[in-house]
């Protein structure tokens, strides 16, 4: 199987094991396939590539950190970038038009990631299914609109308004699924259950529970659901937004599987990742294997891991990985 990679650094390819730079870059946090087009989000705009990942040219943005693409699923594209921001694509990527509502909203609120300096807050997860968009900003909350960009509401999945990661089950599109940190706008939430994780929804966003009870670390981001049943749902966490594997114990990172919508949870980690001193960024669904997924780290490995949480490393020698595609 082959992969395409997005890293701090650029994408790389990496085949039976070796690994190849095919695109110099910042950090490239999204690697999404939508229509045969493969997209790479990065630190400054989106690149396209339509050879499965060897080439790639600029495709708009230009500026703007891109975190995430998708598709409404009638021909239309739209990235959520930083500072918060969404932009439409009619043309396949080819032009962006900004639907400014979600920017104001940000501006508005002032929205923010709570360092010292703050950053600017970012639309870092989407999900749209026809004209409703849901917008989880990192921190702000989850934005939802009903009318592709004209209108927009915001809720706080547990009063948290650091949002994460964002998937919408593949058979019932009113049940979400949000991975979330300890960022408030004030500064940092105390590291207690509820605090942070994963958090479910059944009404399309507007309600939400905690689902990630008994769970540590509880810090959640990456994250990824399984098209096919049992719909799997993986979620990466670690025990705060900074945990790499340069500290003392390393990240103490793990990975978790639920089969029943977060009702439950156990490991797919083996023994030599429970826990991992090297952190998982990169997250996505393995297409070959039922209930497996892919796995990229902070020490610039990808790791294939089975349903029965079997590690089998593929590529090695990059810088951290971000983001994870497989070729086409």
């Amino acid at each position: 199987m082959e992969l395409c990679a997005g890293t701090s650094q650029g994408v790389f390819v990496v085949s039976e094991g070796a690994t190849k730079q095919v695109l110099r870059s910042g950090a490239v946090r999204e690697l999404v396939r939508i229509s045969g087009r493969t997209f790479a989000g990065t630190d400054d705009g989106l690149h396209v590539s339509d050879d499965g990942g060897l080439t790639w040219m600029p495709s708009g943005l230009e500026g703007k950190e891109v975190w995430q693409v998708r598709t409404n699923g009638d021909g239309l594209l739209y990235a959520g970038t930083a500072p918060t921001g969404l932009f439409r694509s009619e043309d396949h990527g080819a032009t962006w038009t900004e639907i400014a509502g979600l920017a104001r909203l940000a501006d508005a609120r002032g929205w923010c990631i709570p360092l010292k300096p703050p950053v600017a807050s970012r639309a870092r997860a989407l999900v749209v299914d026809g004209a409703r968009i849901l917008a989880g900003v990192e921190v702000g909350g989850l934005a939802r609109s009903p009318d592709a960009g004209e209108t927009w509401s915001v809720v706080m999945p547990g009063d948290n308004p650091d949002l994460h990661m964002l998937f919408a089950h593949p058979e019932e599109p009113d049940t979400l699924f949000a991975s979330t940190g300890y960022g408030r706008l004030d500064g940092v939430a105390e590291r207690v259950e509820g605090n942070a994780g994963v958090f479910r929804s059944d009404d399309g966003g507007r309600s939400w529970t905690y689902a990630w009870k008994g769970i540590t670390p509880r810090y959640s981001r990456p994250m990824c659901i399984d098209h096919r049943a049992p719909y799997g749902l993986t979620v990466a966490s670690a025990p705060s937004a900074f945990s790499n594997y340069r500290e003392e114990n390393g990240a103490q990172a793990m990975l978790f599987r639920s089969e029943d919508g977060g009702g439950s949870w156990r490991s797919l980690c083996d023994e030599a990742h429970s826990p991992s001193a090297a952190n998982f960024h990169g997250l996505t669904v393995d297409p070959e294997v039922p209930g497996g997924v892919l796995v990229g780290t902070d020490t610039g490995e990808v790791w294939r891991v089975s349903d029965h949480a079997a590690w089998e490393r593929r590529g090695a020698g990059m810088p951290s990985v971000l983001a994870l595609v497989t070729a086409a």
